[in-house]
């Protein structure tokens, strides 16, 4: 398993580039977010969450993964504070071997530290696999999004 880090400004273009791959990858699950055209406004937002020590890397011999993490700054009062998974990805070749696991764990544990109580994370309706990585860290839906198309 890889060994989980907190990123540095260093690693801001190779985390641009795998949050490219993740992008890309969620489109066949009817994700609305084109990758490249994306590219600036995942830089800036990388190099918040570096600076805002919400961004955790996994490393093996090379970088293999990431997580993005905040505490919800809503408009609303809530009776929880919400922390949220914003990003997760860990690239193909090391997927099952705990590396999102442990991503995941200890993003959870450092929003546990800025007094977050509950969790939450969007992914997309029709990606079965990470729906059940996530049933299986006892995530359960909250709120469902709904979509038509009107064209």
């Amino acid at each position: 398993m890889a060994e989980i880090q907190v990123a540095d400004t260093d690693d801001a273009d190779a985390v641009v580039e795998m949050w490219l791959a993740l992008a890309d990858g969620q489109r066949k699950y009817g994700s609305h977010i084109p990758a490249e055209p994306n590219r600036t406004q995942i830089r800036e937002s990388v190099l918040r969450h570096i600076t805002g020590d919400q961004l955790l890397l996994a490393r093996a011999d090379q970088l293999c993964g990431f997580v993005m993490f905040t505490v919800e700054q809503g408009s609303f009062e809530q009776d929880v504070t919400r922390g949220i998974v914003e990003n997760l990805f860990v690239r193909p070749s090391f997927r099952g071997d705990g590396t999102g696991s442990e991503l995941l764990s200890r993003a959870e544990q450092r929003l546990s530290d800025r007094g977050v109580d509950t969790v939450a994370l969007h992914v997309m309706a029709d990606n079965d696999r990470a729906r059940q990585f996530y049933r299986a860290r006892e995530y359960t839906p909250q709120r469902l999004e709904l979509e038509k198309s009107i064209e």
